[in-house]
Parts: structure tokens; C-alpha cells; sequence
């Protein structure tokens, strides 16, 4: 070229003004801390549990509540009453080897108050990733199986942190 520009008129500077104008016209910001309805809440988990653990960092480290010890210190108490991991069989080879697999992730949970009111029913939040398999890729295949469950997991404490924030506490 010739040193013209292909669009004359259009610069740089108006473009740019013009992406700022319609990111700022949509709504988009940054998710902030967690706002939960309560000031402390207590996590009854087993103690081997991955996701109780991880639930409980997350909620200690990104909301105002308190994440406490002891269930006669809280104003909520969440229970988690199930944890799965579960494998299925999608597909088979013609030889009847498995080709792929589907990965379920289950955990099913209630918050009560400290008089034992509902505050959130018996909910289940299930969330599912696919995957194919290798007979010859065995040792991969089970690190990408480890690495898909936590993501899972990870994906499930945000939900459940996101289902907490619209808890409406019961009045007295």
C-alpha cells in the first residue's frame, strides 16, 4: 500500500471510544464478594470432605460471613447431606471398548437456622462433563478424569455460593 488507510475518516481514538461506550452500555462488571444474608454460617461436612473444605475457604475468603466452628455460633447452618462421583459408559468401540465416558458430580445440600427452619430445602446441584477414553492413553486419561471432578467440584462451590446469596433469612 501506498500509506492510505483503508478506512479514511475512522481512527484509532474513535474506535476505542466507541468499545468503551458500548462495554460500559451493557452492564458488565467484575463479580465482587459474595453477599450472603447472613453473618455466620456454619458448614456441617464430613471432615474428609473435599468440597466442605473448599466451600468453606471460599466463602471465608470472598464474603463478610463469618465461617464458624461450632453450629450454636451461627445464624444459618448449611448441611451437606450428599457428595458423588459418578462414571457412565457413553459409547463403546465396535470391539466393545469403551470410547467415552460421561462424569456426573452430585451434591445435595440444605441450610437451616438455629431453630431449625428451612431457610433452602433439599436442593441438588448436578453438573455433568463428557469425555473420550483411550485404552492406550490409560494414565492420561485418569489425570484428565482427577483434573474434570475438580473442576466439577470448583464449579459446584460457586453455584452453591451463588444459590446462598438469594437465601431469604426467616423473620422471628
Amino acid at each position: 500500500m501506498n500509506g492510505e488507510r483503508k478506512y479514511p475518516g475512522v481512527d484509532l481514538a474513535g474506535v476505542l471510544l466507541l468499545a468503551a461506550l458500548l462495554l460500559s452500555g451493557c452492564g458488565f462488571h467484575l463479580r465482587g464478594a459474595a453477599d450472603l444474608p447472613f453473618k455466620s454460617l456454619y458448614v456441617q461436612a464430613p471432615p474428609t470432605s473435599l468440597f466442605g473444605t473448599q466451600l468453606k475457604r471460599v466463602i471465608g475468603s470472598s464474603s463478610k460471613t463469618d465461617v464458624v466452628a461450632e453450629p450454636k455460633a451461627a445464624e444459618a447452618i448449611l448441611q451437606l447431606l450428599d457428595e458423588r462421583r459418578e462414571k457412565e459408559i457413553l459409547s463403546l468401540s465396535g470391539a466393545g471398548r469403551v470410547r467415552e465416558f460421561q462424569l456426573r458430580y452430585r451434591v445435595r445440600y440444605r441450610v437451616v437456622d438455629q431453630k431449625q427452619r428451612e431457610l433452602v430445602p433439599t436442593s441438588e446441584i448436578v453438573l455433568r462433563r463428557d469425555f473420550s477414553f483411550n485404552d492406550e492413553e490409560a494414565l492420561s486419561k485418569e489425570s484428565e478424569e482427577a483434573l474434570l471432578f475438580r473442576d466439577m467440584q470448583t464449579d459446584a462451590v460457586q453455584q452453591l455460593l451463588r444459590r446462598l446469596q438469594a437465601t431469604k433469612l426467616a423473620t422471628s
